[in-house]
């Protein structure tokens, strides 16, 4: 009996003691963080990491703003971090809390124009879309965007089925910026689309890209090099034939970063979460996983052990998507009325 008893007082323990860690609630885009990660993370500072993904920010902002979630942490895209930190739903970050801090690339810094001092976020990833090649079936090509006026591949290509950055990538190819209010360069933009590029493609394509690419329907397609190589990871004949770049003339850019709602319950250990993602040898894990490059954290360079499916100076001269307000009327009657006519 006295055997039971303390193997019950043990069990008791144990569960309160379970039931009083600390939890830490993060909001995050869909496994955009390694279990590796947030296990390592727990162990170290014995905590409870709760993790909700969403899908877009519209539907992280619409959750948020209604009141749901008690979330620490969320990660926004730049657009939004500028809209959530006018909005007061931010918390101002301490910069003393942060040691880490340092790691961050200034270049990534540079193109944060929505927040470069990092008052109320720190940048976790910059990314772009680029452009996949099977180097078998079109083994001469341009590092360009305009890889998809080539009438020789047509029916082979496809580009993402996504308004700005279609658009962006004509923009940039002429000469404009990704974020242009112009109504000549929106319109050259889209007849360029609508004359050079739209006849050859199969179809504007955001879901199916990395499929189509995998099983040899497309040859040629613009999307996410984790997607695609998700897709051919067993192929290896397909992977050594493919080749992923970002033309050199830039393009729209992301750059997803950690903030603190205000209100956080738990703050102490949400900056730890931060500083803790910017450990050089953390953030390499976080990237090695999915195949980037360390485009954020310089020092994590020199830790990754997986060769990245592009560099991170491949995104010089990208430009982040700027929240256009009115102005993105423009861009909406170029495409909805005339690039999707006919889809």
């Amino acid at each position: 009996m006295k055997k039971i008893g303390f193997l019950l007082i043990a069990v008791i323990t144990l569960l309160t003691s379970c039931q009083k860690k600390t939890r830490l609630h993060i909001y995050n885009w869909t496994y955009y963080t390694p279990d590796s990660v947030i296990q390592k993370f727990e162990a170290e500072y014995g905590v409870a990491v709760v993790y909700d993904e969403f899908a877009s920010n519209e539907d992280m902002y619409a959750k948020i703003q209604a009141g749901g979630g008690g979330y620490d942490i969320v990660f926004p895209s730049g657009d939004y971090v500028s809209i959530m930190a006018k909005q007061g739903m931010l918390e101002k970050i301490d910069r003393s809390k942060l040691a880490n801090l340092g790691n961050i690339d200034p270049l990534a810094l540079e193109k944060a124009t929505y927040d470069p001092n990092m008052e109320y976020s720190v940048p976790y990833y910059w990314g772009a879309a680029g452009i996949a090649v099977n180097t078998a079936k079109a083994p001469d090509f341009e590092r360009s965007w305009n890889i998809f006026s080539r009438a020789d591949l047509k029916g082979r290509m496809t580009m993402l089925d996504d308004m700005r950055e279609v658009m962006g990538d004509a923009l940039v190819f002429l000469g404009h910026s990704v974020n242009t209010t112009n109504p000549a360069e929106i319109e050259e933009a889209k007849n360029l689309i609508n004359t050079l590029w739209k006849p050859n493609l199969v179809k504007f394509d955001a879901e199916a890209f990395g499929k189509g690419f995998a099983n040899g329907d497309f040859w040629v397609v613009q999307g996410y090099a984790e997607v695609v190589f998700e897709e051919i990871a067993d192929n290896e004949e397909l992977k050594n034939n493919t080749v992923f770049f970002i033309p050199e003339q830039g393009g729209p850019a992301y750059i997803d970063s950690m903030c603190i709602l205000k209100g956080a319950r738990n703050l102490d250990i949400a900056y730890k979460f931060i500083d803790f993602i910017h450990r050089p040898e953390i953030y390499a894990e976080f990237t090695d996983y999915f195949g980037f490059p360390a485009t954020v954290n310089v020092p994590a360079r020199q830790y990754q052990k997986v060769a990245p499916y592009y560099q991170a100076s491949d995104l010089a001269n990208t430009e982040l998507k700027d929240d256009l307000g009115e102005s993105l009327e423009l861009y909406n009657a170029a495409w909805f009325d005339s690039i999707r006519v006919g889809e």
